[in-house]
């Protein structure tokens, strides 16, 4: 799995208050929505996971795969700084 780092990382908390987490490249952002993501029925999280599996194949620049990760964040009101 590549690690295609993003030009800027993505800040989110998800689950309990003092675990801020600091997305840093597509490999991250990929298994924070399939593994912790608060709800996995959003098509916004459907987008992103897509998104993340288009730049870890090299089809896509890591740029997609951050934007869609950080609508899926805003989504469920998880992310703190982009």
């Amino acid at each position: 799995m590549r690690h295609r780092n993003f030009h800027k990382p993505v800040q989110v908390q998800i689950g309990r208050v003092d675990r801020d987490q600091v997305v840093t490249n597509t490999r991250h952002a990929a298994l924070l929505l399939l593994k912790n993501w608060p709800n996995r029925d959003s098509p916004k999280r459907r987008s992103a996971m897509k998104a993340c599996l288009q730049v870890i194949r090299g089809e896509k620049p890591p740029s997609v795969a951050r934007r869609a990760f950080i609508a899926a964040a805003r989504d469920v009101s998880v992310l703190l700084d982009a």
